[in-house]
């Protein structure tokens, strides 16, 4: 886990070296531990190290194959790089380090492209090849690890992080004005492969390509879940499947050589993980293990969360946060991760992530993606209450809402008569003209939003703001989920928030062979009876407190936003919209949006989500530029070739 950075010089030009060293420095918080750098006339690496595995100078990137004519940077891990390294072994390869990118380099020289699909793990990586002068790179699945393309008639480049082209010097990159309307007027977050900066996209997930000698670029999307859904499905007792297969991407995600802890809220994601861990550390024979965990006292998970270490003896460390503390790490947290977020729980996760750097857990395994792939989140009802409508199972749909409306006390008539009317909606979109009349009603709506300027509406339109996209079975919602939003965005807010500090984050439930069995089943193994997550809470009975297991209440870490902004955060929120600079933007009609927060601190309505979009955005306009005085370098040895 870690950070690098390429530039790719074109028509015959040569790299600035100095460019490459600084966009090294600009990215050194994702690894503390290592620097290394090659150069030739064609090409400049830079790399920083967050040493997790094989923590010896063997691992030591860029790292050159054995015949020197392969570099390769790779930020990530390939968690079963045992079994690839036994494999490559008996083909003859030899190894020099403990470690996977060696692995990794050696599965490409091997099997080429197709060595992508051996693959179990997290991964952005370059692999240069200094006789062809090109470069083949990827992205893994999901995009848990990012990748960032910028290119001019001088150079390609490439880099973890935004920060590091923005402020590289190579190019001086506008805002796209499009992404922070579609931001601010559609709620688009991480949908597209556009960033917030002009003329820079990110690598798509699931994608490789290459780079030639001319800088002609090719790629190819070499994993998808519509790929996925057509293959045969095992439906060979999936409750048992799951759980063995679960058991097996929390084992691999322990292979570490450093100390592993866990993300811990009383819900049933991390509860699972870490029950599965303490059996498999062997915990209460005297292993330890610490949980990190932040709960408002609005948000109180006492009960589950203490069932959860009875059962498994780890360690808490809790989160001990106010409002104005979140408040004052908001411009740094919004350096690090180079766009606006969605809410003050990404702020939490910052600083949760501090907190396990400070105990010395450089490695943490959390739930991300399980209510994405396993259908946690209650709206994912509609979709399949839907679905069995338009297929006709009607007395599956009628039973279906009886129980959720028992689970959730929640009148069964008014559910399945919002659910008749969506059918009856979703039915008429088929139909041009009502498509064409909704998007003509959808952008009436927002151009006449009153909490921002003239402006940003004509950088919408110009962004032709599109309609969501239509799912009309729960299958859908889910890739659109995982794919669009939102885990793509909670994928982007995670990996800056931990490399921030040097942590790195795994994830058990994105393992492409869970979700592969996931998007195979059918609908009713992920929802049923009222509960989300049917097959995780059947595949984990006797294995969690079942106080977690059964419960239906979903919280995560969530952050009393309403009540500060009535509070606490009522005058910081004055002084952001009496600043020069934010009436100078023209992003916001100032006059609206204190009467707005003059009414919801009076009670008269509750908008505490839009007024920390006009803070978090206000600030990263003011401010992305800034480098937190912590950013440093450390020194290693190179390789140089010139």
């Amino acid at each position: 886990m870690c950070g690098f950075s390429a530039v790719l010089a074109l028509n015959g030009g040569r790299p600035d070296y100095d460019v490459v060293t600084r966009m090294c420095d600009l990215i050194a918080h994702r690894g503390p531990d290592d620097v290394g750098f090659f150069k030739e006339a064609h090409a400049a690496f830079a790399f920083r190290r967050l040493a997790i595995l094989d923590l010896a100078a063997s691992s030591h990137q860029p790292m050159l194959s054995h015949d020197g004519r392969h570099v390769i940077v790779f930020n990530g891990e390939i968690y079963n790089f045992l079994e690839l390294r036994d494999e490559l072994k008996t083909l003859g390869h030899e190894f020099r380090s403990d470690g996977d990118t060696e692995v990794l380099l050696a599965a490409y020289r091997q099997w080429g492209e197709d060595c992508l699909e051996r693959l179990n793990g997290m991964w952005a990586f370059l692999i240069y090849d200094r006789h062809a002068k090109s470069v083949f790179g990827a992205r893994d699945r999901f995009g848990v690890k990012p990748l960032f393309l910028y290119r001019d008639a001088q150079a390609i480049v490439l880099s973890s992080e935004l920060k590091a082209i923005r402020d590289s010097g190579i190019a001086s990159l506008g805002i796209n004005w499009r992404t922070v309307a579609l931001h601010l007027l559609q709620d688009d977050l991480d949908t597209r492969v556009d960033t917030f900066y002009e003329r820079v996209e990110q690598i798509p997930a699931g994608t490789a390509f290459a780079i030639d000698a001319n800088g002609q670029m090719t790629s190819r999307r070499y994993w998808s879940l519509d790929r996925v859904m057509q293959q045969q499905a095992d439906q060979t007792d999936p409750v048992a499947r799951f759980r063995d297969l679960f058991a097996d991407s929390v084992r691999l995600r322990l292979r570490s050589d450093v100390p592993v802890g866990v993300q811990l809220s009383g819900g049933l994601d991390s509860t699972s993980i870490i029950t599965t861990m303490s059996r498999q550390l062997g915990l209460l024979r005297g292993a330890e293990l610490f949980a990190f965990c932040y709960m408002a006292p609005q948000f109180d998970e006492t009960p589950q969360i203490e069932a959860t270490l009875m059962q498994t003896g780890a360690t808490l460390v809790r989160l001990k946060t106010t409002a104005r503390e979140l408040w004052d790490d908001l411009q740094k947290h919004l350096w690090y991760q180079d766009e606006p977020v969605h809410s003050f729980t990404s702020v939490v996760g910052y600083q949760l992530m501090k907190l396990a750097r400070a105990h010395g857990v450089k490695v943490l395994l959390n739930g991300q993606g399980a209510d994405e792939v396993l259908a946690g989140y209650a709206n994912y009802f509609n979709d399949y209450w839907l679905e069995l409508l338009l297929s006709g199972r009607a007395m599956t749909f009628w039973r279906e809402v009886d129980e959720f409306a028992r689970v959730h006390g929640q009148p069964a008539s008014a559910l399945r008569g919002k659910s008749l009317v969506r059918a009856m909606r979703a039915l008429a979109s088929r139909f041009p003209g009502y498509t064409e009349l909704s998007r003509r009603k959808r952008q009436e709506r927002v151009l006449a939003n009153p909490w921002v300027s003239k402006r940003l509406k004509a950088s919408w339109v110009e962004a032709h703001g599109r309609e969501r996209h239509l799912s009309f079975n729960l299958r859908g919602a889910l890739r659109d989920s995982v794919e669009r939003t939102p885990l793509p965005l909670y994928l982007r807010v995670e990996d800056r928030n931990s490399m921030a500090h040097g942590v790195e984050v795994r994830l058990p439930f994105l393992d492409y062979r869970l979700v592969a069995m996931a998007f195979q089943l059918d609908a009713s193994w992920k929802l049923s009876g009222g509960y989300t997550k049917a097959l995780l809470r059947r595949s984990m009975q006797g294995q969690i407190p079942d106080i977690v297991r059964t419960q239906v209440r979903k919280l995560g870490f969530p952050t009393p936003v309403e009540e500060w902004f009535r509070g606490e955060l009522y005058e910081p929120l004055q002084d952001v919209l009496a600043s020069q600079k934010v009436r100078e933007a023209d992003v916001w009609n100032v006059d609206f949006v204190r009467e707005a927060a003059r009414r919801h601190r009076n009670g008269e309505i509750a908008c505490g989500g839009r007024l920390f979009d006009v803070v978090q955005t206000s600030m990263w306009l003011q401010g992305v530029n800034e480098i937190p005085s912590a950013v440093g370098t450390k020194q290693s040895n190179g390789i140089a070739v010139t």
